[in-house]
Parts: C-alpha cells; sequence; structure tokens
C-alpha cells in the first residue's frame, strides 16, 4: 500500500434525524446503530489504513470539543496529537479538504505524491474487508494519477442521491472511468440508473494524490487553491471569505481522468430513519428495536427509545423516535418530512429543533432535566481534571447539589470543597468557577432561578478553552 493520510469530515446541519439529532448535535456524533457513536466507529475504519495511524478530522469551530472528547475515548494512545483541524465557518467540502490539504503539508510532513483519502464521519460501512480491498484498489489507482471516487451499486431507485455513470473495468479490481456525474433524478429516472449496470450512487469519499488534487483546486477554483498553496494560515485567515461549494462540483465534474471504484461493503449514509430501520437488525417480523423498547404483535416497524420504557402494540410499518424532551410518529416512508417538521418548530421558536438534550462542552456534559419561565434544572458533568470558565450572570442564581465526586468551587475569590451529598449556592452576579480535582467524573446538580435562564446569560472572566462570551 502506498502511503496514506485519512481525512474524515464531520460537518452537518442534523435536521434529518431530528428529534435524535439536533443543529447542536448532527447525527455522526451518535451512537445510531451501536454503542459507538458514527464518527467513532469511522475512525476506528480507518486508523487502520492510515500510513501513520492517525486521523484528522474536520470539523466546525462548535464540533470540536465533542470531536476531541470522541475520538480520545476510542483510541487514547493517540496522546498529544490533536486529531482535529478547526474550519472557522463551515463552507462546504471543496474548502473543508482544501484546509486538510495544507495542514497535511505543514503538519505531517506529507508529500505530493502521497495519498489521501477523505471520508464522511457518518456513514456505516458493514463489510470492513470489502471496504480495505476497494481502498486499497483506489489508491492503486490514484498512484496513477486518477481523482478517484467510491461508487456504491443501486439496489432499489432513489431520488435522494447524485449519480455516477461509469464505463467499462479498468483492470482486475473494478475501477472503472466516469463518464459524468448525475444530480438527483426523477423517479422514472432512478429506476432506470438502477437497471442500468453503469450508473452508481455516489457515496462522498475520494481517494487521490495529494498534488494532483493540489493541482485541480488551482486550475479549476483557484480562489481556493491558491491559498492552499500559499499554506495553512492564509487559508485560515481568508476562509470565511471562500465560496461555499462541494468538491464535486468544484474539482470531480470538472476535471479529466476521473475514476470509480465499485464499494459493495453494505454501505448506508444512514440519512434518514427509514435508512436507519433498514441499518439495524430486524427480528423475524421486520421490526427493528433499539433501546428499551418493548412490542407486542405488528410488523415493519422501528421503535427507538433513548431514555425510558417505549411500549407499543399491534403497530404496523411504523417510525416512533423517543427522545427525553420530543416524540416523533411516522408511518414508514415518510421520513423524508422530517427537514420540514424541523422548519416549521424553527419558525415557531421552539428549542426542541435547535438544542441536543445532551449537550457537550470541553470540560464534559450537560443535560436539562426540567425547565419553565424562570427555572431551568441541569445535570452536569465535569471530566476529571477539567474546570468550567471563571464566569458570572446577570439574571440567575445558581443551586449546585454534588451527587458524586468531589467539587472544588470557586466563589467570589475564595475555593472550597464541596463533597457528595452536600451544596452549595452562587447569588447572581458572583464570580464562580467550577473545577473537578479528583480522578473519577464529578456529577452535579444544578438549578437556576431567575429572570432570564437562557445560555446566552454568561460573562465569562477566565476559560481554558479561549471561548468567547
Amino acid at each position: 500500500m502506498p502511503k496514506i493520510h485519512v481525512l474524515i469530515l464531520a460537518g452537518g446541519s442534523g435536521t434529518r434525524l431530528w428529534p435524535l439529532s439536533r443543529e447542536e448535535l448532527p447525527k455522526q456524533f451518535l451512537p445510531l446503530i451501536g454503542e459507538r457513536t458514527l464518527l467513532q466507529e469511522t475512525v476506528l475504519r480507518l486508523v487502520p489504513l492510515a500510513s501513520d495511524r492517525f486521523v484528522r478530522v474536520i470539523a466546525g469551530r462548535e464540533w470540536q470539543a465533542l470531536v476531541r472528547h470522541q475520538v480520545r475515548e476510542v483510541l487514547p494512545r493517540q496522546g498529544e496529537a490533536d486529531p482535529v483541524l478547526i474550519e472557522p465557518v463551515g463552507r462546504n467540502t471543496c474548502p473543508a479538504i482544501a484546509l486538510g490539504l495544507a495542514a497535511l503539508r505543514e503538519n505531517a510532513s506529507a508529500s505530493e505524491d502521497d495519498i489521501v483519502l477523505v471520508c464522511p464521519s457518518d456513514h456505516v460501512i458493514r463489510d470492513e474487508e470489502a471496504f480495505r480491498r476497494a481502498v486499497h484498489a483506489a489508491a492503486q489507482a490514484a498512484e496513477k494519477d486518477l481523482l478517484v471516487t467510491f461508487g456504491i451499486k443501486p439496489d432499489r431507485p432513489q431520488t435522494g442521491y447524485g449519480y455516477m455513470e461509469c464505463g467499462p473495468a479498468l483492470d482486475p479490481a473494478g475501477v472503472r472511468p466516469v463518464c459524468r456525474f448525475v444530480e438527483k433524478p426523477s423517479p422514472e429516472k432512478a429506476r432506470e440508473y438502477a437497471e442500468s449496470g453503469r450508473h452508481f450512487w455516489n457515496g462522498g469519499m475520494f481517494c487521490f494524490r495529494l498534488g494532483r488534487m493540489a493541482a485541480d483546486l488551482k486550475r479549476h477554483i483557484p480562489e481556493v487553491g491558491a491559498l492552499c498553496e500559499e499554506g495553512l494560515q492564509p487559508l485560515l485567515d481568508s476562509f470565511e471569505s471562500l465560496p461555499s461549494i462541494s468538491i464535486d462540483y468544484a474539482v470531480m465534474e470538472k476535471t479529466d481522468r476521473v475514476a470509480a471504484v465499485p464499494l459493495e461493503a453494505g454501505w448506508s449514509d444512514v440519512g434518514s430513519w427509514d435508512s436507519v430501520y433498514e441499518a439495524l437488525p430486524a427480528d423475524e417480523n421486520g421490526n427493528a428495536l433499539k433501546g428499551d423498547v418493548r412490542l407486542m404483535g405488528g410488523q415493519g416497524n422501528l421503535l427507538y427509545g433513548n431514555h425510558r420504557l417505549v411500549f407499543g402494540v399491534d403497530l404496523r410499518d411504523m417510525l416512533v423516535v423517543d427522545t427525553p424532551d420530543a416524540l416523533f410518529i411516522a408511518p414508514r416512508g415518510s421520513s423524508q418530512k422530517v427537514r420540514e417538521v424541523v422548519r416549521a418548530l424553527k419558525e415557531e421558536g421552539r428549542r426542541e429543533a435547535v438544542e441536543a438534550p445532551v449537550n457537550a462542552r470541553p470540560w464534559g456534559t450537560y443535560q436539562t432535566l426540567g425547565q419553565g419561565s424562570r427555572y431551568r434544572i441541569k445535570r452536569i458533568v465535569v471530566e476529571p481534571g477539567a474546570r468550567l470558565s471563571l464566569q458570572y450572570h446577570h439574571h440567575r442564581s445558581e443551586h449546585w447539589v454534588v451527587v458524586r465526586g468531589t467539587a472544588l468551587v470557586g466563589l467570589d475569590g475564595s475555593e472550597k470543597l464541596v463533597y457528595e451529598g452536600q451544596s452549595c449556592y452562587v447569588p447572581k452576579g458572583t464570580p464562580h468557577r467550577l473545577s473537578n480535582p479528583g480522578k473519577v467524573p464529578l456529577e452535579i446538580i444544578e438549578v437556576q432561578n431567575g429572570e432570564y435562564v437562557g445560555e446566552d446569560d454568561i460573562v465569562r472572566l477566565d476559560d481554558d478553552y479561549r471561548r468567547e462570551g
């Protein structure tokens, strides 16, 4: 195998799998199918393919803490190496890949002849051995100066995917030239493509020689390619001004010598609740069950529990998804309407469209347990050795009860230890800081009270993570 650098793209809006995914918590950070999140499964699948056994995840600033936390959980051996490349703002896959190339040149001593494998963070691959064989074939093709994508053989007409029309195989590995890219088709065209044998779904994965992609960026989208050539810092400085464009539109559809490697590895983009149903194992009646769920009678259902018992009786072809603050019910086949649901909730100003039930922060997590017009109750978990910012609030007081571990509480210039079963009161307007000096996670229950309990009522005086606001 040639030397391979792996870039994982961790963007996403979090709208298609509501209510489990949210704007604050896209699907790649969720354990949709197994016990690990999609991002974690992607990392574990790709690390063995990377020449330095190290992957780099390209993510927005808002996801950096969550990405680092999830990668450390599955790959603690990466030690001090930072797996995250930060996008100042979201600008689609072309600028993101350019950012990755610039970082590989400067921080990984990558040469122009090294191979780069780019994969989304939110796909499911069931047959990992078949995936490795496809990557091997793609890397060999990329060494011949081909820009390689991965084509998934359609098993049904699908109007939600882009397609590639391919020519006959070029070698025994099945690498095919891409004749043209096709936009999301009509139902009639989708049926034609599924039966043609020449059309493949575009899986959004790419493999190329670093120098070849860099040259094509300069040729076809010079405002991105020239900055990539200048280096990482110039690219970061101008990132916000770059066009928001996919690598398909910017390069793959314009350049020559594009090839596709057929991928038959149980691929799914799990882009809807119907596709989640298809990706989960089903019982003899075609029911896919996840979480603390029970079903009496019925067939062809998805029951997805999250935090409490869900019991269905005599259901047929239904999608039921339960979360701490929202319940979604729809017939199977209707999950594409989820985006309309999220749009309607946003128009109503509903927080359930945006806020995640469990929120990740650089220091740990918090979960809202209850909320009213003048109060909010949270469960806060602080990782060992971590601490929140030194802060105060204009509109609320806080009462902390330690339920696990030991808290070091800084309050108006003084510090004290608060143990399990003890509590601490933080008056409105008082500078305070919560730290975990112990070796186990610190868990507290926080009760906020005041005329306004929004997350933006915070003034940070000092912050280990250099956050604004």
